[in-house]
């Protein structure tokens, strides 16, 4: 276990972007044979939009944003109420759920969400974020699981989100479009000429991670290249200097 916490850590320490963590995540929920995550960072601001890195089906995560089921979802409900992880699925449902709250269970099934084990997090009274461990297992290989492991994956979870919010957090508004810290840092550093691989040797990522986070610069600012998204800095920050 000491070796498997290791790993992690030393995969977070390296992650720089939400696919970077989707795979540290993935590769450490095989390990406890738990087939899937979600993990959903709360908006700072009223503003803002809430962070997604999970590894639900595609065709369940659809289904469920189209018909808005986060209102009525009973997972969020009890993250938001309670601070202690808890278990979830069809079988564990509280009897003062509605029943469309089961029917919502009964679907995730069908996708292959049978059981979940959910982690909230808290800053004070505040819940600012959840990661979810979930699984297509019969309950007793599930059972098993969460007991032998539920304090490994607690702290996990802390780790997981500190690393996450720390590198791909806000960093700051440029021309009303908030930027995380990494795609202004990498903006920055094109404003002044650099290409992404000699970014990449600036911030110490690869080019193609520099890259990634120079074209999500751009898409979020409107413009069809980074060398615009880079202008539109540069005569920003020299019109900030006269």
């Amino acid at each position: 276990m000491h070796r498997l916490f290791q790993n992690f850590i030393d995969l977070l320490f390296a992650a720089e972007s939400p696919s970077d963590f989707c795979s540290t995540i993935k590769i450490i929920s095989a390990e406890f044979d738990l087939s899937c995550f979600a993990y959903l960072s709360l908006a700072d601001t009223p503003e803002g939009k809430p962070r997604l890195i999970s590894t639900y089906p595609e065709t369940w995560t659809s289904h469920y944003l189209l018909n808005e089921y986060q209102h009525i979802d009973p997972v969020i409900q009890k993250a938001a109420r309670h601070p202690e992880p808890f278990r979830w699925g069809l079988d564990l449902a509280d009897r003062e759920i509605s029943t469309q709250a089961r029917e919502l269970l009964a679907e995730a099934l069908d996708f292959g969400i049978r059981f979940g084990f959910t982690i909230p997090i808290q800053i004070g009274p505040r819940p600012v974020a959840a990661l979810t461990f979930a699984t297509n297992e019969k309950r007793a290989s599930f059972d098993h699981c969460i007991q032998s492991n539920e304090r490994v994956l607690q702290l996990m979870a802390m780790c997981f989100h500190g690393h996450v919010r720390r590198k791909l957090s806000v960093g700051g508004t440029f021309d009303r479009v908030p930027l995380s810290r990494r795609e202004l840092e990498c903006l920055k550093w094109a404003s002044q000429g650099k290409s992404a691989w000699e970014i990449g040797q600036i911030l110490r990522i690869s080019r193609n991670t520099a890259a990634d986070y120079l074209n999500n610069a751009k898409e979020k600012l409107g413009v069809r290249t980074v060398i615009q998204a880079a202008t539109l800095l540069a005569a920003a920050n020299k019109q900030k200097q006269n």
